[in-house]
């Protein structure tokens, strides 16, 4: 979810229809029939390249989990904290974490999944959320019922980084390190519209995909923010296999919009006491690579990894470049490239 705002006339921001393709037959329509069988053998032809990078990357990934349990790469009972929390972008929920939640159990870590207010399976009404505090308190709550000596590793995807921010200044001594993917790193007095409407003019493919919702009323400010479906694929799952699409497509929520307009308030005593770590995804649709340089240059992380998502396609989140997560392959790749420790580990 890459909030790239237009700050227009507000006419213009009303709720489009979904686009629909209507189904033609081959017969007599001059070569229409034709070429839609060529795009569907072109569909199949990268569904099959994605399942044979998959299979390649679960093979390297049990033999990395193998030498560990021989004694080699990384000893768990060594790390400060081997228990990740993962924070969920705009619009999506502890359920997209499916695949990285797998493979960090089986590797030792212990993971928990959050289902921040209004998302995922939480009851809440999406529109009904007006402040990032409310939205972020399924998060709040579980830092704040952590023993005195027991900390977490944060991870934030998308609009998830403002909120595990929010949460550092409020918990400093209960995160361990904060781990952002392509995700919203914001400075202090800074909100994510502030953030991506520096580069609106880089994702026209965003602004297409937003349908704002007004739930108060057409005359009032918008209460959340949805995605047309049919442009899911382009913008959020460009890289990812036809089955996670589907998922996506079914179970994400609008994105309350009152917590995207907050600006936070962030001090060095707290939340800058919490070491910070940066992974930008670099054939992002939804967060150009542009937006996340941008953030990084602006507020320097202690380090910054890199992921193309080609390499590892389906350890990532749900195996797009946007819509990836912080699986145990993508710490052996960053291990490869950084030889002498794993930074944020």
């Amino acid at each position: 979810m890459g909030l790239c705002f237009s700050r227009g006339d507000r006419s213009t921001a009303k709720r489009r229809q979904s686009r629909r393709i209507t189904n033609h037959s081959a017969a007599g329509d001059g070569g229409v029939g034709s070429n839609r069988w060529s795009r569907i053998r072109s569909s199949r032809k990268e569904e099959n390249i994605i399942h044979e990078r998959a299979l390649a990357a679960a093979i390297l990934f049990q033999q990395q989990l193998q030498r560990r349990r021989n004694g080699g790469d990384i000893k768990i009972e060594s790390l400060e904290t081997n228990h990740f929390v993962l924070v969920h972008g705009g619009g999506f929920g502890a359920w997209c974490w499916y695949k990285t939640i797998a493979l960090l159990e089986e590797a030792g870590y212990k993971v928990t999944a959050v289902d921040l207010t209004g998302s995922g399976i939480h009851s809440s009404d999406t529109n009904s959320i007006t402040s990032l505090s409310q939205y972020v308190k399924p998060l709040t709550d579980i830092l704040e019922k952590l023993a005195d000596v027991e900390k977490v590793i944060l991870v934030g995807h998308d609009f998830g980084g403002a909120c595990i921010s929010y949460a550092m200044e409020l918990f400093p001594s209960k995160v361990s390190k904060a781990v952002f993917l392509a995700a919203a790193m914001l400075t202090s007095g800074q909100s994510a519209l502030d953030m991506f409407s520096e580069k609106v003019e880089s994702n026209d493919l965003m602004r297409q995909a937003q349908v704002f919702l007004y739930a108060n009323g057409n005359n009032q400010s918008p209460t959340a923010i949805d995605f047309d479906k049919s442009l899911l694929r382009d913008l959020l799952f460009n890289q990812s296999p036809s089955k996670d699409v589907a998922l996506a497509s079914v179970s994400m929520r609008p994105i309350p919009f009152s917590p995207v307009l907050e600006k936070l308030s962030l001090s060095e005593t707290n939340h800058g006491s919490v070491r910070r770590f940066y992974i930008e995804t670099l054939e992002d649709n939804a967060i150009p690579i542009v937006v996340q340089e941008s953030m990084v240059n602006k507020s320097p992380p202690e380090r910054v990894f890199h992921l193309k998502a080609p390499l590892f396609p389906t350890v990532l989140l749900t195996s797009s470049e946007h819509c990836g997560g912080l699986s145990q392959q993508d710490l052996n790749c960053i291990k490869d490239a950084v030889p002498d420790d794993l930074a944020f580990i």
